[in-house]
């Protein structure tokens, strides 16, 4: 390879590099862009935020729990293999029951000693130390346990459904939350969308008084303190203009979070929001029922929770019985020879086992006792959520129904507002009016239009605590 080969290979494996470094860094660097109707922002954080994630997950686990519960009363089979060396075989020492039946043949027969005398039996022939058993034992087969009757497994069989349930409530009242949230903030950011485009007439208004006004100064019919005044509104306009539109990026990287969207990705918001529609169905429940609340669902399942937990405590005291049995074959050796001849021994057993609780030192009943005792607790904490349920509803339609008479009369009074500056500026431009009378009704007019944003705001959130508070969200 000549030089000049040389410099095209390494400029190629340059361009190469910097090629491929730009597409890994780019697939690293991926975002995403989302144009969101408020349906789509919920639909998106019920997959995406964490505490719904987790609270799915959730059912995944009691679901595996019940599982277990459930495995207990199916027969339970096991499989065991083991082996044993001993270094040193057990020595006992026995009775010698030998030497007496020695004796005794010796004595039957007449023998006689080395003296001629017959042979007597001793009257003590000792011990005997004998070692029982081999080097190598080994031992393999299966064993099994069945419950045929036990009151706190069948319980815990009758409770799983409500486990399930219960853990679904749970998933049901975090999305509950997770929308109430994601509804509020994204119509809070539309409504913030209103106050920009509101700031944006006005400086384009104050702007062209601003000129005008410059041009008569130039003709001698203002003076210069005239612009000065409008230059400082529209200085200030452009400050709040800056205040606002930083709340709304903060308030979008909130909602981003709260769906549980990666902050780099872009999000438009696609709703628009309008009086009608914040009172659209407004305070239209008449039907209410608690049970169409979800925390009185998840309430509710908690007292049928407790009441299982009483009979299981009950059942507890009651006998159990179960079936178990095993087939084993073992073998001795006295080296490490299982595989080859020798003989396997067969040991089987069939057991059935009632098992009566007599005494158990007073602690069934202290466990019943407790049950009861946290079950009232439940029943009592159901009973007191009604009265909170009562409260926010009542606490919420009162807040609703201000928030719409306030939205209302902010409203008329941001309309009138507008048409007292309206007519102050004509006055103005035709002579009749002072420049302080127009910047006194400008100013009227951006604070009526300040309460009329703040009443959207409030407005929002009442109904959407409303439609909550109303099991309806």
């Amino acid at each position: 390879m000549n030089l000049k080969e040389w410099k095209l290979a390494k400029w190629g494996i340059a361009v190469c590099t910097v090629f491929c470094s730009t597409v890994l860094y780019a697939q690293q660097d991926t975002t995403h862009e989302h144009a969101f109707t408020l349906q789509q922002a919920l639909d998106y954080a019920r997959k995406n935020n964490v505490q719904v994630k987790n609270a799915l997950i959730d059912i995944q686990v009691q679901q595996q729990v019940n599982r277990e519960v459930t495995g207990r009363a199916y027969p339970q089979i096991y499989g065991n293999v083991s082996t044993t060396y001993n270094p040193a075989v057990a020595t006992q020492v026995i009775p010698n029951f030998i030497s007496p039946a020695t004796y005794q043949v010796l004595v039957n027969e007449g023998v006689k000693d080395g003296s001629g005398n017959p042979i007597q039996m001793p009257g003590d022939f000792g011990f005997i130390a004998a070692q029982f058993g081999t080097k190598w034992a080994a031992s393999g087969g299966v064993s099994l346990n069945q419950i045929i009757f036990d009151g706190q497994v069948f319980v815990g069989l009758q409770a799983r459904e409500t486990l399930i349930r219960f853990s679904e409530k749970q998933a049901e009242i975090t999305e509950e939350m997770i929308r109430a949230n994601v509804t509020k903030l994204y119509y809070q950011l539309v409504v913030g969308k209103t106050q920009i485009g509101l700031l944006d007439a006005n400086i384009a208004l104050l702007e062209k008084m601003q000129h005008d006004t410059k041009v008569m100064f130039d003709n001698g019919f203002a003076e210069q303190l005239d612009v000065d005044k409008l230059t400082v509104q529209i200085a200030n306009l452009q400050t709040e203009k800056l205040g606002a539109l930083n709340q709304i990026k903060n308030g979008m990287l909130g909602l981003k979070v709260l769906m549980g969207m990666p902050v780099k990705d872009s999000l438009t918001l696609t709703d628009e929001i309008a009086d009608d529609k914040i009172k659209e169905g407004l305070l239209e429940v008449n039907d209410f029922d608690y049970t169409q609340r979800r925390d009185f669902q998840y309430a509710d399942l908690g007292v049928s929770l407790g009441e299982y937990d009483v009979k299981r405590y009950k059942l507890a005291k009651l006998p159990t019985l179960s079936l178990n049995g095993y087939y084993n074959k073992n073998a001795q050796r006295n080296s490490f020879d299982f595989l080859g001849k020798g003989n396997w021994f067969n040991i089987s057993a069939i057991t059935v086992q009632l098992q009566v609780p007599i005494f158990t030192g007073f602690a069934a009943n202290a466990r019943i006792a407790q049950a009861n005792l946290a079950l009232q607790k439940s029943r009592n904490q159901r009973e007191a959520l009604k009265i909170n349920i009562d409260n926010e509803i009542e606490t919420a339609k009162n807040n609703f129904t201000t928030a719409i008479a306030t939205l209302d009369y902010q409203k008329k009074n941001m309309q009138l507002a507008e048409t007292v500056f309206n007519q102050t500026k004509k006055k103005f431009e035709i002579g009749t009016g002072s420049n302080t009378e127009i910047i006194q009704a400008q100013t009227d007019m951006k604070a009526a239009q300040t309460n009329y944003i703040n009443a959207m705001y409030n407005a929002i959130i009442a109904r959407v605590d409303y439609i909550k508070a109303t099991g309806k969200l």
